[in-house]
């Protein structure tokens, strides 16, 4: 397994995926303390600001985004873009300056970089600048509704939109099975197997792709 560093660990998908590396040590780059992170990982607590340096010192053989907010969250638009967008190709922009061949990213089902949707266009336009930065390999990581424990305040629609989605799942068929709700510990298997895989190229794995590669 690579050594790994992951932005975005405090968040349900980061802390399943730290925990899916088990007894592999990965570096987790924070804003603020991970609290129960096991004694053989290493912590790098630091303002966001400073991130892209620090990566480039750190040299990780692939970076894990799992950098993701919403925008009533960040409180406006152009919040939600610095992180959703900014701050993920800055990380990425550290990273393979220093010579990481490798990168996976969370983004999102339906993300296009031409969406009339804000939430999408920003996803899809930060997928097109990664793929731009010239990694050996790419992986987008796009999940449906994620289900699981979310640390932080409660989310209203997506606590309804969780209770209705054995429902609402069971009727996406087809082209649309890519938008069903799938677990964040799924996502997480998933990322931690293509942390392992090594052909280059640029890769996209919606809802059947990660369940299979989490199986």
């Amino acid at each position: 397994m690579p050594e790994a560093l992951i932005v975005g660990a405090t968040g349900m998908v980061g802390r399943a995926v730290i925990a899916r590396f088990g007894s592999v040590p990965v570096t987790a780059l924070v804003r603020r303390e991970v609290e129960g992170l096991a004694p053989h990982h290493k912590q790098l607590v630091a303002p966001s600001e400073g991130w892209s340096d620090i990566i480039a010192a750190e040299r990780p053989a692939v970076l894990i985004s799992c950098l993701g907010t919403t925008i009533r969250q960040a409180g406006s638009q152009a919040a939600f873009r610095a992180v959703d967008h900014d701050l993920v190709l800055a990380a990425a922009r550290g990273a393979r300056a220093s010579g990481t061949p490798r990168m996976i990213a969370v983004s999102s089902v339906g993300a296009a970089a031409k969406s009339a949707n804000f939430y999408l266009r920003t996803k899809g336009e930060t997928e097109d600048d990664l793929g731009a930065i010239g990694f050996d390999r790419l992986d987008l990581i796009r999940p449906g509704l994620l289900r699981g424990d979310r640390p932080g305040p409660q989310r209203l629609a997506e606590g309804l939109a969780t209770i209705a989605a054995p429902f609402t799942d069971a009727l996406l068929h087809g082209r649309f099975r890519r938008y069903r709700s799938i677990s964040g510990d799924s996502v997480a298997a998933a990322i931690v197997a293509l942390a392992g895989q090594s052909a280059s190229g640029v890769y996209i794995h919606e809802n059947d792709a990660i369940r299979a590669l989490a199986d």
